[in-house]
């Protein structure tokens, strides 16, 4: 747990999805580090999350939320207004990489049709529930979590997931238009790879994650709370003039030409 310094996110609701493990709790701690509120929303039990904000001196609390529902994002939405007063910023960061996901030959409607799901409707979702609240109190931060394959394609064939997080970038791009005069920011976070409990599913070998380590300029595969600051940044005011922008933290994979060998 970040030690706490309550700055750059004082007294800010967030709600962030996913945030029981992986990227999303190191974000959710992050978040609650700067002195930000934050509504823990995912399918798994995130009480030991909200404990260990609680101990370290922040203050959060948790809901289950299926991304994919509308209910539950309303229920999600409107628990976050009575516990906190409003939404400042939303993080749509719950996701899935699924196994069996690979080229369009080879990768099943069903997978297709669930990472695009979770992955692009439940952060249409988000934004659809959450943008009118931030209306009604002049303005607010969306926080889209994308990749950077949304940029390029992936070394190793994943066709769903590459398309979802390239919808998620579309869609985020769009929103910032929309509501840029209306007080809204919306920017997507694209992380490379990161060794969390979703990717280390997908990479489950040490060959598997040596084919993707090797596509990384710095040699190494990212850490979740180096993306979890990349998210504080897009949440806080110091990205007040930023929307509409894809944040690319991926060791330098998008600037490289050529394949790194060791």
């Amino acid at each position: 747990m970040p030690q706490f310094n309550g700055s750059r996110l004082a007294n800010k609701a967030c709600l962030i999805t996913g945030a029981a493990s992986g990227l999303g709790r190191v974000a959710a701690e992050r978040f609650a580090a700067e002195g930000a509120n934050v509504m823990i929303a995912d399918l798994l039990d995130g009480a030991e999350a909200v404990e260990e904000i609680t101990r370290a001196g922040g203050v959060a609390a948790q809901m289950i939320c299926d991304v994919t529902s509308e209910e539950s994002w309303i229920s999600v939405v409107k628990a976050t207004i009575e516990q906190f007063g409003t939404i400042d910023v939303v993080m749509n960061n719950a996701g899935v990489m699924l196994s069996g996901d690979d080229d369009p030959v080879a990768t099943s409607l069903e997978i297709y049709h669930r990472t695009m799901d979770i992955n692009v409707m439940g952060t249409l979702l988000g934004c659809k529930t959450v943008i009118p609240e931030m209306l009604n109190r002049g303005g607010g931060v969306i926080v889209n979590v994308a990749s950077f394959v949304a940029h390029m394609g992936a070394a190793t064939p994943q066709i769903a997931y590459t398309a979802s997080k390239g919808a998620v970038l579309a869609m985020t791009r769009e929103i910032a238009v929309t509501y840029a005069r209306r007080g809204i920011r919306a920017n997507a976070l694209c992380p490379g790879p990161v060794m969390t409990p979703l990717l280390a599913e997908f990479l489950r070998d040490d060959e598997a994650r040596e084919r993707r380590r090797i596509h990384i300029p710095m040699g190494r595969f990212g850490e979740a709370t180096e993306i979890a600051h990349g998210a504080v940044f897009l949440a806080s005011e110091e990205s007040a003039f930023m929307t509409g922008q894809s944040l690319i933290i991926d060791g330098g994979i998008t600037a490289a030409y050529t394949t790194p060998v060791d």
